[in-house]
């Protein structure tokens, strides 16, 4: 299981970065990862039309998006596409940020997890 990273480096560049997340068989119940210490669990709403310029993430962030699709470009000019089901980890809360919009227009569904 994987989630992409979000992060500025010290020049303030914002990258992304693909995870893997370690998972330990644990027989009849699956294999389950690392606990993750959480501060909130946000559910969001976001308008067909959503497209945010430059920001900063308000917080370091599991988002998990549960539908539509989303294009996000790095400082840098690097261009990823998510979709329902992809876990991103925002973490690039300084530097020069990144941008979001949606692709498919339609309302798009998504949890935040604060850590």
């Amino acid at each position: 299981m994987q989630y992409t990273r979000i992060y500025a480096d010290d020049m303030g560049e914002s990258h992304f970065e693909e995870v893997d997340i370690l998972l330990t068989d644990k027989g009849m119940v699956g294999a389950l990862s690392a606990a993750f210490m959480v501060k909130n669990l946000i559910f969001r709403e976001n308008k067909a039309t959503y497209d945010w310029d430059f920001h900063t993430a308000p917080a370091r962030q599991f988002i998990i998006l549960l539908d539509g699709e989303i294009e996000i470009t790095t400082s840098l000019g690097e261009v990823r596409r998510f979709g329902a089901g992809n876990v991103l980890l925002v973490e690039d809360v300084t530097g020069k940020g990144h941008k979001t919009k949606n692709i498919s227009i339609q309302e798009r569904r998504s949890i935040f997890i604060e850590l």
